[in-house]
Parts: C-alpha cells; sequence; structure tokens
C-alpha cells in the first residue's frame, strides 16, 4: 500500500532558564492515542486551516519565516503562508494541550508572539506509520509565558519541567531523543551551520542535513 501524505505540523520547545541549569517543558502522551501512546514529547500537532488567519501581536523575525518557507514540500503551497501558519499552529497546540499561552488571549483569541520563535530542526514521520507528519520544531524561551504552570489536557499528562538530562532518562520517541541534542546546542549558544532534517525510507531511517 502506498504511505500516507505527511501532514504538516509544528512543535514548540519551551525553554526556562530561571534556575541553575535550564529545564525543558515535556508531557507523556494518553494511553488511548493510536500515535506513539504513552511516548513523552513536546507539544504540538498538524496544522489547521484557521492557523492560516489566526492573530499575531508579533511577526516572525525575517530569517525565522525564510528557514520555514523553504520547508514547503509541494509546489502550490505559498511558502511565506505556510511559514507563518505553521508558528500559529505551534502556539496554538501548545495553548491547547498545556493551557500556556505565548502571547496574549483576549476572549477566545489567542494572540501569538511570534518573533520570539526560532526553527530549530524538521522530521518526516517514517512511511511505515498509518499517521505520517512533517514537523517542524521551534524553540522559544519560557519567558514569554504569561505562566510558567502547565495544565493536563486530554493530549498531554504529567505535564512538568525537566533539564535535558532528566528528559533523557523518559521513554521518548527517537526522533525527539535526537532533538534534545540539538536544543541543548541552542541552549549553549552553539546553533548548527545547517538545521537537522531527520526523514526515514522504508528500509532504513537517514538523516539529511
Amino acid at each position: 500500500m502506498p504511505a500516507p501524505r505527511p501532514r504538516d505540523a509544528a512543535t514548540l520547545i519551551l525553554v526556562r532558564r530561571d534556575s541553575a541549569q535550564p529545564a525543558i517543558l515535556m508531557g507523556r502522551r494518553s494511553g488511548g492515542h493510536d500515535f506513539m501512546p504513552g511516548k513523552w514529547v513536546f507539544p504540538g500537532g498538524r496544522i489547521d486551516r484557521a492557523d492560516y488567519r489566526a492573530a499575531a501581536l508579533s511577526e516572525l523575525r525575517a530569517e525565522v519565516a525564510e528557514e520555514l518557507a523553504a520547508t514547503a514540500r509541494l509546489s502550490r503551497q505559498d511558502g511565506a503562508r505556510l511559514a507563518r501558519a505553521l508558528a500559529q499552529t505551534a502556539v496554538r497546540e501548545t495553548f491547547e494541550e498545556t493551557g500556556l499561552i505565548f502571547g496574549h488571549r483576549s476572549g477566545e483569541t489567542l494572540h501569538s508572539d511570534l518573533s520570539g520563535l526560532s526553527y530549530i530542526a524538521r522530521a518526516i514521520t517514517p512511511p511505515a506509520r498509518h499517521k505520517r507528519f512533517d514537523a517542524r520544531f521551534l524553540l522559544a524561551d519560557a519567558s514569554g509565558l504569561q505562566t510558567l504552570e502547565p495544565t493536563d489536557s486530554r493530549e498531554l499528562n504529567d505535564l512538568a519541567w525537566f533539564t535535558t538530562a532528566e528528559a533523557r532518562e523518559l521513554d521518548l520517541p527517537t526522533v525527539t531523543r535526537a532533538v534534545l541534542d540539538v536544543v541543548d546546542l541552542h541552549i549553549s549558544g552553539q546553533r548548527p551551520q545547517t538545521t537537522p532534517f531527520w526523514r526515514w525510507t522504508r528500509n532504513m531511517p537517514g538523516r539529511a542535513l
């Protein structure tokens, strides 16, 4: 059977720096999920049509918008619109899964602070999976949050802040473990020369830089 087409998705990695060691927010996926049940992950999810027109307090920095736009897979996709929508997806999914607001909320409207986001990695789910995602991993400083206390949701449970060393002791998906190495580099100020991009074929995993 042909592999399902990957769905555009975005993940937000929040870094808290108010202790001796930086910490990142992670939660455990419900055991009832048919995609990575019980695994510890960063908040995130697939893009929604509404993300293309969602409100924002600020826009992506030019270099981040350009990098995200270049990840468009389909010739008919507008890279600039996709870049903004991916950033909105990351902020929205974080709010829905953790209750944390990266920006400002007015009534039912979430106004995202897109200028605080950086693009650090990308991964496409293996073709053997019944669900596939083209996930872009975004990074932001937790100082942009209105509160540092997350709330569990139907998507993520046991939400907590972990050092990257503590996170590596959790039950992680393979790609999440790889992304932690990239997070460590960014936290230490050693951004990779190229953005890591993991993708898998039916025969073996691969990595393109």
